[in-house]
């Protein structure tokens, strides 16, 4: 049973911790921390399979209807 106890502190205190540094809510990520994370990765493993004009074509077909 102390074991369980201890565990479950543990467990609140990483609850607390993103909060008391101001994330809005825990387990999250702006948008653009994303965005720059999966960015470099999506180039690379587009330039080694060989499907950069597809990954362009996408690209101006989503900056096409963005710009609507």
């Amino acid at each position: 049973m102390a074991v369980t106890a201890g565990r479950t502190d543990f467990q609140a205190q990483q609850r607390r911790l993103p909060t008391a540094l101001g994330a809005r809510r825990p387990g999250t990520r702006h948008p653009l921390v994303a965005a720059a994370m999966v960015l470099p990765i999506a180039a690379l493993l587009a330039v080694v399979f060989g499907g950069w004009e597809a990954v362009v074509t996408q690209t101006s077909s989503v900056v096409g209807i963005l710009e609507r």
